[in-house]
């Protein structure tokens, strides 16, 4: 698929919008910046709601594909994952569909299958104990539940209406990764925007489910999807292993925090603060 010229960017003022709207250009893309919130710095920036089905139509008019990453990136109550996560993003593919966009990449989580336990064993893990993108999926957030959703709502309009999605399941897109969990769910900023490029740019996606991090020496699931549209990580967390180890121990197996696959957000999860 040739390089989509013009992208809109949803969620562009939070932490990994903000990430990716000073990466994505180098790709060579020009964005569209959407978010509920005013985005210092970027007067072009469109400020609206999810909700708001006629402006959306307004927004996404135009543009070659669309990354979604908006909407709510914790814990909340059902009433506001359901307006923010499940009711924006499926106005988002009504506005797409109705405006004949045709790629749209969305922002999945880890979540989405948090409940999974973690891969136990050496590191590196054999490719054999990786956990692969088909296993089933057990949300341990209403959050996570909403990525569910989201996989399933692109699945649905692939199916009916021929509209690709790449459904990204991303694990934490941070400059450094800040905990021993994050350094085998850990992308890089810079390897998420080969990511999002990637997943812009392959051909015949359909509805294409895949893991995002780097290339992790400690990495718990496959790659081999994503590995498949063309990205190719450059980083891995490894670096910061020792002194994260030496601050934090290493993950205990009876701790249920470290058990699972979505860490904290299945004892602890942390709550959207708005």
């Amino acid at each position: 698929m040739p390089a989509p010229r013009t992208v809109l960017l949803t969620g562009a003022a939070g932490g990994l919008g903000t990430l990716m709207r000073d990466l994505l250009p180098a790709h060579g893309y020009t964005l569209r910046l959407l978010d509920l919130r005013p985005i210092e710095g970027a007067p072009d920036a469109i400020t609206a709601d999810l909700a708001d089905r006629t402006a959306l139509r307004e927004v996404v008019r135009g543009v070659d594909a669309i990354i979604h990453l908006a909407g709510i990136s914790l814990e909340a109550p059902f009433e506001k994952i359901l307006k923010a996560n499940i009711e924006g993003t499926y106005n988002l593919y009504e506005a797409a569909r109705e405006e004949g966009i045709r790629r749209i990449v969305f922002a999945s989580s880890n979540h989405a299958v948090g409940y999974t336990p973690r891969p136990q064993g050496d590191t590196p893990l054999d490719e054999s104990a990786l956990i692969p993108i088909d296993i089933r999926r057990r949300p341990d957030t209403f959050y996570g539940l909403s990525k569910s959703f989201g996989e399933d709502l692109a699945q649905f309009y692939w199916d009916k209406y021929g509209m690709e999605t790449v459904s990204v399941r991303i694990g934490s897109c941070f400059p450094e990764p800040t905990s021993v969990r994050m350094l085998s769910v850990w992308m890089s900023p810079a390897d998420g925007a080969r990511l999002f490029h990637a997943a812009l740019t392959a051909e015949n996606v359909g509805h294409t489910v895949v893991y995002g991090s780097s290339a992790n020496t400690r990495l718990w699931w496959d790659l081999s999807t994503a590995r498949a549209l063309g990205y190719e990580p450059q980083d891995d967390s490894e670096p910061y292993a020792e002194k994260l180890i030496a601050e934090q121990g290493d993950l205990d197996p009876a701790n249920e925090a470290h058990a699972y696959l979505g860490g904290h957000f299945v004892t602890a999860p942390p709550i959207w603060p708005y």
